[in-house]
């Protein structure tokens, strides 16, 4: 076992090149997120894996500007959920939180069978509701682009994009994101 390795290898590249999306692909993706723990089991996450090529036309209409590269997606996966699907303790709502954690075992899978994850905020949720038959009262929290890593940089790419795809970004410290037995600042 070696979840380090999808961890490091993952990346949020802009240019793809198509990749075949079978039922088998789309079952081992969902399993992995299905087996994802959550508050008191609830298993709040819910996915649509949107690869046939008219849906994906229709979503391509909810996508913000900058985002144009998602246009060569093979498959975008929508993931929503809903707060009362989960644990509400206090002020404390779960869901975000445990949909974070099955969609990040998605992404870290895909990442294992060599595809690219991109997970994106860039897009209008009602768009996307109305073009997928979502309910109103589901909160469509990221879509995830897949695709096969594209060596050839998109044309379609700002400078800073295009930047992104030759290296990774700069990461913050450990000093900055982590503390030793109490708050520092």
């Amino acid at each position: 076992m070696d979840v380090k390795k999808a961890i490091t290898n993952r990346r949020a590249y802009r240019s793809l090149k198509a990749v075949e999306i079978t039922e088998e692909l789309i079952m081992d993706l969902a399993e992995c997120a299905q087996i994802t723990p959550s508050c008191f089991n609830n298993q709040p996450w819910r996915f649509i894996f949107v690869h046939d090529k008219e849906t994906l036309e229709k979503l391509y209409e909810a996508l913000s500007k900058g985002n144009e590269w998602a246009q060569a997606a093979s498959m975008i996966i929508v993931v929503y959920s809903k707060k009362e699907y989960d644990c509400l303790i206090r002020d404390r709502e779960y869901y975000l939180f445990d949909t974070g954690m099955a969609t990040a075992f998605i992404i870290l899978r895909a990442t294992e069978l060599g595809l690219v994850a991109h997970p994106i905020a860039g897009y209008d949720p009602k768009k996307v509701k109305k073009i997928l038959n979502i309910p109103e009262d589901r909160m469509v929290i990221t879509l995830i682009i897949i695709g096969k890593h594209s060596k050839e940089i998109s044309p379609v790419l700002s400078e800073k994009q295009r930047e992104a795809e030759k290296k990774r970004p700069q990461r913050k410290s450990l000093k900055e994101i982590a503390c030793m037995n109490r708050y520092e600042k």
